[in-house]
């Protein structure tokens, strides 16, 4: 008995170190992608620093002029509207499209000490500045000026919080959101989906996610196995586009030709039997954010768990929906809560829940969300639509958060791929950096034996309507020319065509964290790994010491089982077998010998007349 006893103390003990090295390892990495960011923005320079950026940005720095915000947006001549105009573009141009804007406020947030009549002649200057630059102003709370959206105030100064959106002239400047929905199997995910997406509640037994599914079986069993889209669109006046028909649901075309922003819903399976699917979708398509689907009868169970530590595990920021509160008891409702609270608090989240219960919790965390420490608990109900609204803004003014360089060479990893009438082989995916327009020639691979394929792009779409070009951080499809659709597979990367061809790599070397494991980990242990697109079981070739176990950080060298992929240095990986699972961060392309030590192979790496990296054994 007592054997027993220390068994469970000493496995609860290894839990609790990979959970607290979780969040460590995972900064760890969010660090160092910083770090190769900054230095490929840098051109030699040195005396250029972010800070002196941000100070200048502010209107802190030494050398910024002495005219303050109040005296530009009260000013009624013609200079001064030009000034608003600058101030109000380039905010917009840095949120690709939409700000937030506080009137009554200067950039430091010092109170202008606005009387009515003084807030009324600022309010109607920024109406007017907006409607020059075809932008629609949307008032999301006010303090102190008789209106609907006034909220308490602990002073008599007048001010609002207001919203600006530019309509986009053409669809490849339309600002796109993407949420990765997850959640335990039966937490009302695709349901969820289906009310914001068709503008009607539910009936309570799935009527509105009938559309969203993709497969006879799908729609048989009610459980979601692949990867589903939907997406959501708001126009510049913060109006959701949605059909005049009720329970009738939009075309992509239509909903992306009226938006001014888009949120790209990827609807992720809850079942265990489909969870490399969904660590697929959440590395794949690059998430901005992350939706957990909680039921509230039900609690964090099951796969909720996984996929909160994988959110945590990658640094995507995460909002948490409870649903089925209608018929929830309130003691389970209370138990749900309390668990909930206890798991995001834990070492391995360390997030601070802010429980959603007025528009203006809404507008204040909405707006400091690109934080991956705060996390937002919303309490809904699809059949009555209780909490609905409060979701539904939380999207509209979500800011853009990507970690995406269009100043750097382009690259698009594929994670779909379509055989369409008319038009050839297809596929979609992400913009990781650059540009690319249609008719351009580009090369796409590896293929199993690691060589790219030249071809041309002949057309791009995004939200299914065509455009010209199409940009870092946006997802997108392809047509190829002259390709077949099974000479392409998920996976694949588009880079543009150079003298230089790229290398695929059948051996990388990776610093890793493992989060948890029953025994210990050797050389040649397989396990699935996720490196973004990226699906392949890999073995372990050799690792910087004898053994690995739960919470263990080392230096790997992972060798790819089936063919060779392209990957960059500082990519983000997860690696799973069982419930085993660690995450890591690629540090070198190959074997690096100098932070590893001898393999466990016979012979080492050669390069074949492709100039890909092969193995003595392959």
């Amino acid at each position: 008995m007592s054997t027993t006893k220390l068994d469970k103390a000493i496995a609860h003990e290894r839990r609790r170190a990979g959970e607290t090295a979780l969040s460590d390892f995972a900064e760890y990495v969010e660090k160092k992608q910083r770090l190769r960011q900054t230095e490929s923005n840098t051109d030699g320079d040195g005396d250029e620093h972010d800070e002196l950026d941000i100070l200048d940005s502010l209107g802190l720095s030494d050398e910024s002029k002495d005219v303050k915000l109040k005296e530009i947006i009260l000013g009624q001549t013609d200079q001064s509207r030009l000034e608003l105009k600058d101030i109000l573009s380039n905010r917009i141009k840095e949120g690709r499209g939409e700000t937030m804007f506080d009137i009554g406020l200067e950039n430091n947030l010092e109170s202008m000490k606005l009387t009515k009549e003084e807030y009324d002649i600022a309010f109607e200057a920024v109406n007017i500045v907006a409607k020059q630059m075809n932008a629609g102003v949307t008032v999301l709370l006010t303090r102190n000026t008789g209106a609907e959206t006034d909220v308490e105030s602990s002073d008599i100064d007048v001010n609002s919080k207001v919203l600006i959106r530019r309509k986009p002239d053409s669809i490849d400047e339309l600002l796109e959101i993407r949420v990765a929905v997850v959640g335990n199997v039966d937490a009302g995910k695709s349901t969820m989906l289906g009310v914001l997406t068709k503008g009607t509640l539910d009936d309570g037994r799935g009527r509105t996610r009938v559309n969203l599914f993709r497969h006879k079986h799908e729609i048989e069993s009610g459980r979601t196995s692949s990867v589903g889209m939907e997406i959501m669109g708001y126009d510049m006046n913060s109006n959701i586009i949605g059909s005049n028909d009720p329970g009738r649901k939009l075309k992509w075309e239509d909903i992306g030709g009226r938006s001014s922003k888009v949120i790209g819903f990827t609807d992720l399976a809850g079942h265990e039997r489909y969870l490399r699917t969904t660590v697929f979708g959440l590395l794949g398509t690059s998430p901005d954010y992350v939706m957990l689907m909680v039921a509230a009868n039900n609690g964090l169970i099951g796969m909720s768990k996984e996929h909160l530590g994988i959110a945590t595990a990658l640094n995507v920021p995460v909002l948490v929906v409870i649903t089925k509160i209608d018929i929830c008891p309130p003691q389970i409702l209370q138990q749900t809560i309390t668990q909930l609270t206890k798991i995001l608090k834990s070492p391995g989240a360390r997030k601070v829940p802010i429980f959603i219960k007025s528009k203006e919790d809404v507008i204040n965390t909405a707006t400091q969300f690109v934080s991956e420490r705060i996390c937002p608990i919303f309490q809904v109900s699809n059949v009555t639509g209780e909490g609905l609204d409060f979701v539904k803004t939380f999207l509209n003014i979500l800011p853009f958060h990507g970690k995406f360089d269009p100043n750097e060479p382009f690259e698009f990893h594929v994670n779909d791929c379509f055989s369409v009438p008319f038009a050839g082989t297809v596929v979609s995916g992400v913009v990781k950096s650059g540009a690319i327009h249609a008719g351009d020639s580009i090369i796409i691979g590896p293929d199993s034996l690691g060589n790219f394929t030249p071809t041309s792009i002949r057309s791009i779409e995004r939200k299914r309507l065509p455009v010209p070009v199409c940009s870092a951080g946006q997802s997108a499809s392809f047509a190829l020319k002259r390709i077949r659709r099974r000479d392409v597979r998920k996976g694949m990367v588009v880079l543009p065509k150079t003298d230089v061809l790229p290398k695929a790599h059948w051996q990388f070397t990776a610093e890793v964290l493992i989060l948890s494991h029953a025994t210990t980990i050797k050389p040649k242990y397989q396990a699935m790994l996720h490196v973004g697109p990226v699906s392949q079981t890999c073995k372990i070739v050799a690792i910087d010491r004898d053994l690995m176990r739960t919470g263990d950080r080392a230096v790997v060298v992972f060798e790819f089982c089936q063919r060779p992929e392209f990957l960059s240095v500082n990519e983000k990986l997860l690696f799973r077998e069982g419930r085993t699972k660690g995450l890591g961060i690629v540090t070198a392309l190959g074997y690096d010998r100098g932070r590893v030590g001898k393999s466990t192979e016979k012979e080492p790496e050669k390069e074949d007349e492709h100039g890909t990296e092969i193995s003595g054994d392959k």
